[in-house]
């Protein structure tokens, strides 16, 4: 993790300890997000903030700490070829549960809640937003009630995808049971308050608004966690956020602070909180939608039968991307917090590619030249090119916030001086990142032309979401536009590469082929990196034990927060 400083704001994570004392000792904690969840259930959102909001609740067998190492935390240990926990040739990974463990409800953790955990994100008909952390698996058994086999069907040589880091949980089987297939969106008690073996349980839940959660009276730790108490407000925007944790004081931890850095600087200047951030793997993208939004096709409305007229053209998506300046991006956007890119996989250092550094040049010409080769030009003096009766008139979306659409308004400009017209939309964050399959606003049914919005992954490793970008990963009607490959861009090749990184294990080789496939993507648009982001968040000054983790849930030690008394 990597750690800036400007105009006085420290950038970092702060580490702190207390004594040891009785379970719910400093009363309540208020957390904000300018993303309200929508529903407490990671394995049917792909949205950061429904994992977040749901990892006070839920918990994996491990998880990634604020190193990006992998530490156990449902289980004694992490398995390794060396301790057995992992077979000689690698098909198979045997985790062990610590003993005690109970869920909120009171009753106690059994293996076959693990093996239920797969058995629902697997199950047909579900649109599980995180398969991709099951890729491979076979079976998963369960010996006694402690103990865990995973099978593969292949070697594995990272075999920690399933049930590691807040994406991939273990859930109770008793009560989602009755959840499996297309019934699991349907699913309300489970969905809003799911039994959880963390911290927090939840009492109140209004989706799109706030989350109450209360301490778990069954916490394997009886000293934790030391708030009795969790209100997270959802909603507002990232500036509002701000203000309540560095100006007001009324709320101790805001999470996602996408402001200009002057604009953090001065509320910090306050002296009521503390701006904190780290670079990850969080990549600000533009995307590019490979079928076809228009409302006309009724049903059959950005389904893979029906191509995109004007996108498909890679000419008309590499025109696009040469006309982004970058520099000037992040310069507006985030200073210090960000850096340019042009990769897709920014992090960790051994998978980074310098394939495509030219991207960095704004080319305004060139992308001009592009096009007119390619035959779109002006026919009809509008000023907007076409192509057999196709104009490049695009519907440019993301998510209300400050920072994008500054940044929709550089790119509008941008693509008119190269005969693009665009039209700005903007969706309500919790409509954008939520999870309701009925919504036509989200970022996965991708009813527009062009969207941005940022993304990372858990942990240090990325063969999932790497793998996300395969053609079986495209939201679409039949998997309750779930997946991860939301401008359905489809390619054997780049699909070929997924299944040879799942069986490579030399790390060498590993980073071989995932800059491999970065290159792919970056080199085909199917995806334009813009920003590499630092995450901005911030704390009161009062509340202590706050550990930034760019590798998992910013959330993941709510269990260790306290109060700071002054």
């Amino acid at each position: 993790m990597h750690k800036v400083s400007i105009t006085g704001i420290v950038f970092g994570c702060l580490m702190a300890t207390t004594a040891l004392s009785e379970r719910g000792r400093d009363g309540q904690v208020n957390v904000i997000y300018s993303q309200a969840p929508s529903i407490m259930n990671p394995y049917l959102s792909g949205g950061a903030k429904d994992i977040e909001a749901s990892s006070l609740v839920l918990e994996p067998l491990a998880r990634y700490n604020s190193d990006g190492e992998i530490v156990p935390w449902l289980v004694e240990d992490i398995p390794t070829l060396d301790n057995g926990g992992i077979n000689q040739d690698m098909t198979q990974i045997t985790w062990r549960l610590k003993s005690g463990i109970k869920w909120s409800d009171g009753t106690d953790l059994t293996s076959r809640d693990v093996k239920f955990s797969w058995e629902y994100c697997t199950a047909g008909g579900g649109g599980c937003a995180q398969v991709d952390k099951f890729k491979d698996v076979t079976s998963v058994e369960t010996p006694d009630d402690a103990t865990v086999v995973v099978t593969f069907s292949k070697t594995k040589p990272f075999p920690y995808g399933p049930f590691v880091g807040s994406q991939a949980p273990v859930i109770q089987a008793a009560q989602f049971e009755n959840c499996l297939g297309a019934s699991a969106p349907s699913c309300a008690d489970a969905n809003f308050a799911p039994f959880g073996t963390g911290p927090f349980y939840v009492t109140d839940f209004r989706p799109n608004d706030v989350v109450v959660f209360e301490a778990n009276p069954h916490f394997r730790d009886p000293a934790k966690p030391a708030f009795d108490r969790v209100v997270l407000k959802g909603g507002g925007n990232a500036a509002e956020a701000g203000r309540t944790v560095l100006q007001t004081g009324e709320f101790d931890y805001a999470w996602n602070l996408q402001l200009a850095p002057e604009v953090l600087s001065g509320m910090q200047s306050v002296g009521k909180g503390t701006v904190v951030s780290a670079f990850g793997t969080l990549v600000e993208r533009m995307v590019f939608n490979f079928t076809n939004p228009d409302a006309a096709l009724g049903a059959d409305r950005a389904t893979l039968g029906h191509p995109h007229p004007a996108l498909t053209d890679k000419s008309v998506r590499h025109a696009l991307a040469l006309a982004l300046d970058r520099p000037l991006m992040v310069e507006i956007g985030y200073g210090v917090t960000g850096r340019t890119t042009c990769n897709i996989l920014p992090a960790p250092p051994a998978y980074l590619s310098n394939a495509n550094d030219d991207c960095v040049v704004q080319d305004l010409d060139t992308a001009r030249a592009i096009l007119d080769t390619s035959g779109w030009i002006d026919n009809d003096g509008d000023g907007i090119r076409d192509r057999d009766g196709v104009k490049l008139s695009f519907v440019f979306q993301t998510s209300t916030n400050a920072v994008r659409q500054d940044f929709q308004a550089l790119v509008k400009d941008w693509w008119r001086q190269i005969g693009v017209d665009t039209q700005l939309r903007n969706v309500d964050p919790s409509v954008f990142f939520g999870s309701d399959p009925g919504s036509p606003d989200t970022f996965q049914k991708f009813f527009a032309d062009v969207q941005m919005f940022a993304g990372n992954f858990d942990g240090t490793d990325p063969e999932a979401y790497m793998a996300g970008w395969s053609c079986q990963k495209a939201p679409t009607p039949d998997n309750q536009w779930q997946g991860s490959n939301v401008g359905r861009w489809c390619s054997e090749d780049y699909d070929r590469l997924v299944d040879q990184m799942a069986s490579t294990g030399a790390p060498a080789d590993r980073a071989a082929l995932a800059i491999k496939m970065n290159d792919m993507l970056v080199q085909d648009f199917a995806v334009v990196p813009l920003v590499d982001r630092g995450r901005v968040s911030a704390h009161s000054n009062t509340l202590g034990g706050v550990d930034l983790n760019m590798w998992d849930s910013e959330l993941w030690n709510v269990a260790d927060w306290y109060r700071i008394s002054q």
